[in-house]
């Protein structure tokens, strides 16, 4: 879509969404297949077919979310995730080739091969009688929150217009149709999007109370779509920061991977550090940089510059790699404390490790395959220090040779470490075999030498 054409559908929208939005389900704003860019020829096929299935088994069905929103940016979308009023039950009896995933709220994964297709069930408001308590006195099963106002379940179906109004942002809430091929707009989305604002949908401290974890995904999106955030969804960001020590740990996993691995992990970090958002997540990291550990923020700052760099060039990257950066402070402190308690180095460098996941996993939970990985990128910190006899040789093979190597590079670009041993192994790896063996002669005895510190024995006693 043009940026005149944009500008256009925000003026006839403007009168219409000049407060913000309220739960009170609104009508649609149409904007007909010559308003807008959104095209089938760039909807996948699989999401197609899903839409064309429910729509002849009698059911609405709406290409709804991000993938509206990228298509009107003119980019492409990663996922295409499908609204309809078929409940999750009706959805799965019309694609054997499907599941109802999840508990907090029920959806539907449709499989094509490899891909799967997300589609979920108009949502209704928690307000409307009876969704909190039943006829009998019991808690309905559809719903539930806690005290705090955060939504436990969340299971009350409702029309398109009630589903837009309980989305996240109004940027998320717009709704395309294969039928007619118009977008339908609830809540006034085209008009954040002309103007480049991450709005919430409806009162922001309520919104944010239902699930924290909705501060998160505008930070995220501020930063992905490099957009600004109304100011009444930036208000209470900092003083309910707090509430995200509520989620799960287990679901914080992949929330932290969405923000920090998305391309835009640097611009997401520095949102996070203003509105408050990163402490609650990793609590002992932000009290390091609290205490203005210098070197603290500049290796998580590289470290994030790098793997934005890596996305950008469609290399490979992998959470271990980044959650190990994010740790790497605490486990560097830690570290020499044992160290200094007369503990060998690599001893102590498992029992840092070991304490500081450990302590980690209360707030964002790390699973083995990636924190395995991890204490073998730190243990290689040492390892790589020592590079005479077969060692060398020997590291080359190692499986997270690679991921460890990339972290020493990273230690040097920080100024962590001086400068010169991420070049050596980079010229070790490209050396022919021969060269190989005339650069380890070359290695002074100095810096083969194991970091340890002995405790001092006092004296024996005579007997």
């Amino acid at each position: 879509m043009t940026s005149s054409s944009v500008t256009g559908l925000w003026k006839k929208l403007s009168n219409k969404f000049s407060k913000p939005t309220q739960y009170a389900p609104p009508s649609a704003t149409i904007i007909p297949r010559d308003e807008h860019c959104v095209s089938r020829k760039h909807i996948n096929d699989a999401a197609i077919k899903v839409i064309r299935r429910l729509n002849e088994e009698g059911f609405d069905a709406y290409l709804v979310g991000g993938g509206v929103r990228d298509l009107l940016l003119g980019g492409q979308p990663k996922d295409f995730d499908i609204a309809t009023n078929a409940t999750p039950e009706q959805v799965r009896g019309a694609f054997r080739n499907s599941r109802i995933i999840g508990r907090r709220f029920r959806i539907v994964h449709v499989r094509f091969g490899s891909e799967i297709i997300e589609v979920t069930t108009f949502r209704g408001g928690h307000d409307a009688p009876g969704t909190s308590v039943s006829n009998n006195g019991q808690r309905n099963k559809h719903s539930a929150r806690t005290e705090s106002g955060m939504l436990t379940r969340d299971n009350v179906y409702g029309s398109v217009n009630e589903d837009a109004a309980r989305r996240d942002l109004t940027i998320n809430a717009l709704y395309y149709s294969s039928r007619d091929f118009c977008v339908y707009d609830y809540v006034g989305g085209m008009r954040d999007l002309e103007q480049k604002l991450i709005r919430i949908i409806g009162d922001p401290e309520t919104r944010y109370r239902e699930d924290p974890v909705r501060m998160l995904r505008v930070v995220r999106f501020a930063a992905k779509l490099n957009f600004d955030i109304e100011q009444h969804t930036e208000e209470p960001l900092k003083r309910l920061a707090p509430l995200l020590t509520d989620i799960s740990a287990a679901r914080m996993f992949d929330e932290v991977i969405k923000l920090l691995m998305s391309g835009q992990g640097l611009q997401t970090y520095a949102l996070m550090q203003r509105y408050g958002l990163f402490s609650p997540l990793f609590p002992s990291t932000q009290k390091m940089l609290n205490q203005h550990e210098p070197a603290a923020e500049t290796i998580i700052q590289q470290g994030l510059i790098n793997t934005d760099a890596r996305i950008a060039e469609k290399k490979p990257v992998t959470p271990a790699f980044i959650y190990a950066v994010i740790l790497w402070p605490v486990v560097k402190r830690i570290h020499k404390e044992i160290l200094d308690s007369g503990v060998p180095e690599i001893p102590a460098l498992h029992q840092a490790a070991e304490r500081v996941l450990r302590k980690q996993q209360l707030t964002v939970a790390i699973p083995k395959r990636f924190s395995l990985p991890m204490r073998d990128i730190w243990e290689l910190q040492s390892r790589l220090t020592r590079r005479s006899g077969k060692r060398a040789e020997l590291l080359l093979d190692h499986r997270y040779f690679r991921a460890g190597f990339d972290f020493l590079l990273l230690r040097e670009q920080a100024g962590e470490i001086e400068p010169g041993l991420g070049q050596w192994w980079l010229a070790f790896q490209e050396a022919h075999i021969d060269t190989r063996g005339a650069m380890l002669t070359q290695i002074p005895a100095s810096d083969d030498r194991p970091t340890t510190s002995r405790r001092r024995r006092s004296p024996r006693k005579p007997r």
